[in-house]
C-alpha cells in the first residue's frame, strides 16, 4: 500500500513532526483514533467493555419498544443499534462480541415486538423481516468462522433466536421464503458449507 521510500520517510521525520502527522489523521479518521484510545489510553478489558455495552443496548431496546410507533420506525431504531455494535467491533476488534451481541439485540427486539411485527400487513412488515432473517445468516456465518471452542456460548441464545422466529408467522415465511432453514439455530447444527449456501441464496436474488 504504501512505498518503501514514504515508509522510510516518516521513519525518518523528527518526533515532534511525526506527532503532528498522527494527530492530524486522527482528526480525520474517529474510528482509528477511538481504537487507539481504547487499546492505548482506556482500563476496561474487551469483556467489561462489551457487558456494559450490553447492559446500554438491552435498555436501549426496551426503551424504542415502550414508545413503539410503526414497524418502520422500529426498522430505523435497530437499524442504528447495529450501528452501534458494528462501532463498538471497530474500536474493541471484539469478534466474540459481534456475534454475541447481534444475539442479544434480534432475542430482545423480537422478545418484546414479536406480536406488533403481525399486527399490520405483511407487505408493510417486509423489510423488517427480511432485515431479522439476513442477520440471523450474518450470525451463523460469524460463528462459523469464529474458534470451535467458543460455539457452546452461543447455542442457547441461537436456540433462542431459532424458536421466536418459528413461532412468529411472518418470520418463518420469510425465513422459508429466503432458504434459511430455522433448524440450524434451534438445533445449533451449522452446514459446513453455510458460506456456500449463503452466497448461492444471494445470487438467486434473496435475501433483500
Amino acid at each position: 500500500m504504501f512505498s518503501k521510500e514514504l515508509k522510510k520517510a516518516i521513519e525518518e521525520l523528527p518526533s515532534a513532526e511525526k506527532d503532528k502527522l498522527i494527530f492530524r489523521l486522527l482528526k480525520k479518521d474517529l474510528d482509528l483514533a477511538n481504537r487507539l484510545n481504547f487499546e492505548l489510553v482506556a482500563t476496561e478489558t474487551v469483556d467489561e467493555k462489551r457487558n456494559d455495552f450490553e447492559k446500554a443496548m438491552l435498555k436501549k431496546i426496551n426503551n424504542l419498544s415502550n414508545r413503539f410507533y410503526s414497524v418502520g420506525y422500529l426498522l430505523q431504531d435497530i437499524r442504528y443499534v447495529s450501528g452501534d455494535i458494528n462501532e463498538h467491533v471497530k474500536i474493541t476488534k471484539d469478534k466474540f462480541g459481534e456475534i454475541s451481541l447481534n444475539l442479544k439485540m434480534l432475542i430482545q427486539l423480537l422478545t418484546t415486538n414479536g406480536e406488533r411485527i403481525e399486527t399490520v400487513p405483511y407487505s408493510k412488515a417486509y423489510t423488517l423481516c427480511i432485515y431479522v432473517i439476513a442477520r440471523a445468516f450474518k450470525i451463523l456465518l460469524l460463528i462459523k468462522a469464529i474458534n470451535e471452542d467458543y460455539f457452546l456460548d452461543f447455542k442457547e441464545d441461537l436456540s433462542t433466536l431459532g424458536k421466536l422466529i418459528y413461532d412468529i408467522s411472518f418470520l418463518m415465511h420469510t425465513a422459508i421464503n429466503n432458504e434459511l432453514d430455522v433448524n440450524w439455530l434451534i438445533s445449533g447444527e451449522i452446514p459446513e458449507d453455510i458460506a456456500r449456501i449463503h452466497k448461492e441464496i444471494r445470487a438467486n436474488g434473496f435475501l433483500k
